[in-house]
């Protein structure tokens, strides 16, 4: 753990320290070289306990495959971000690579903590670097409004949670998740432990997001420069997943009887996200909108608790997590040249890049859950664990995989396909930068189909 904690915070004096003409360059570096020793986690997920650092912070098969995305993230962040930062002053390019650097340590200690209140005190400080990263480095003039959102929905989600644990610490005289899971189970029966139940859950479905509270989700994304996006996409909506895994094995008797109509809002949520994205004429704002719906099947896998549901929730947001990072990447390539993302102009995009096409097409059908990528895996696992507890849910689900195929189709359509709009006279070529980002996004993706227990977690 310290082997990756300390080289992380060491990029922030490395950031401010090194040579302007050397800034990316070096960061890039060293973040790679911490990706790839990241890697070793993989390497004990065999064992089913707990391998850690001391009893604060240790790695278990359900926090490692998360870790190790964190970890991956942040030179492609780095990377996608290097073109639009270029013309600004050195020390705001300094600032921005801290940022995303602090972001980083704040996951890496959210998802290594074992005591619940560490967990809870890094999911809140995740809030601070994204907001700045939104409010400082977005494009639009809505930017303000979107962090507004951003940070009202969270912080209104997770107040109700810092009691609850508060509450749980009276109760169970820990908050370790290593002990527990070997307490007595709470006999909750009176009103309070209903609310108590919520409260546990509120700020972790905030976070996913769950259709009816996913407002700011949009506008957030819509918003924020192209690595704000990546994280966001990639990693935050994760810390929602895992917080509910970790939550949900103790309020045992209660989820059963409670879980209903969340699970019927997710479900619902997921065809009424993908019906909003088949008609959304911003791209940005599609693949937005296509995290709610794939968070949704996350959020029904995780209340439905069994080992089927849990698995595919978290095959589901590993690879979600990639593929709708290489999405806004992409997305990202073309706001960059045509400086529009209204996809109506600028279409027929494989005239003149065809290469992009190419990552374009393998994205959409990892958005669209292709056999035999591990999208598919999660979804099959959700959609079977949820048909053995009601087979109704066969009706929401098979609907929300047909909507999700239709606009996945139809956004490769419209950006790729057709005639190119006579107002596009020049494009600048494709790097090889953008290239390499691509294929480091979706080849760890295609490599998960040889090896999926990887990312099986506990179940294995």
């Amino acid at each position: 753990m310290l082997k990756i904690l300390i080289p992380t915070l060491m990029l922030v004096p490395t950031a401010w320290a090194v040579k302007p003409k050397w800034l990316w360059p070096t960061t890039l570096t060293q973040s790679l070289i911490i990706a790839l020793l990241s890697l070793s986690w993989l390497a004990n997920m065999s064992e089913t306990g707990w391998s850690g650092l001391n009893n604060y912070m240790a790695t278990d098969p359900l926090s490692t495959p998360l870790l190790v995305l964190t970890c991956w993230l942040l030179p492609l962040m780095i990377m996608a971000s290097q073109s639009h930062t270029t013309l600004e002053p050195v020390n705001r390019q300094r600032t921005y690579i801290t940022l995303l650097t602090s972001l980083q340590v704040f996951l890496i200690m959210a998802f290594g903590a074992t005591e619940i209140i560490m967990f809870y005190i890094m999911f809140e400080a995740t809030l601070i670097p994204t907001l700045i990263i939104i409010t400082r480095w977005g494009n639009q003039t809505e930017r303000l409004s979107a962090g507004v959102y951003f940070l009202f929905y969270t912080l209104a989600g997770s107040l109700p949670l810092l009691v609850a644990l508060l509450l749980l610490q009276n109760s169970a005289g820990t908050l370790s998740l290593l002990t527990l899971q070997y307490t007595d189970p709470v006999q909750l029966t009176s009103y309070a432990d209903k609310l108590w139940w919520a409260g546990c859950l509120l700020a972790f479905l905030v976070k996913m997001p769950l259709y009816g509270v996913h407002l700011w989700l949009p506008k957030a994304h819509v918003e924020a420069p192209v690595a704000g996006s990546m994280i966001l996409a990639a990693v935050l909506l994760k810390l929602g997943g895992y917080g509910m895994m970790r939550m949900i094995v103790m309020l045992d008797p209660l989820t059963q009887e409670l879980s209903y109509p969340f699970i019927v809002f997710a479900l619902w949520g997921v065809i009424m996200t993908g019906s909003i994205c088949l008609r959304q004429t911003d791209l940005k704002s599609l693949i937005a909108y296509s995290s709610v719906s794939h968070m949704g099947l996350v959020v029904g896998g995780i209340l439905i608790q069994t080992p089927w549901g849990f698995t595919g929730a978290l095959i589901l947001m590993i690879a979600h997590g990639l593929a709708s990072s290489a999405l806004f990447c992409l997305a990202n390539t073309n706001y960059e040249r045509t400086h529009s993302r209204t996809m109506l102009l600028a279409r027929g995009l494989q005239m003149v890049l065809p290469l992009m096409t190419t990552w374009w097409f393998i994205a959409s059908l990892a958005n669209l859950a292709l056999p035999p990528l591990p999208n598919l895996m999660g979804e099959i696992m959700i959609i079977t664990s949820m048909f053995n507890w009601s087979w109704w849910t066969l009706v929401l689900t098979g609907a929300g995989t047909l909507i999700t195929a239709s606009y996945s189709l139809y956004m490769f359509l419209m950006t790729q396909r057709g005639p190119l709009p006579t107002h596009i006279i020049a494009l600048a070529p494709s790097h090889t930068r953008e290239h390499l980002l691509l294929a480091l996004h979706l080849l760890p993706l295609l490599m998960l189909v040889m090896k999926p227990e990887l990312i099986w977690g506990w179940t294995s």
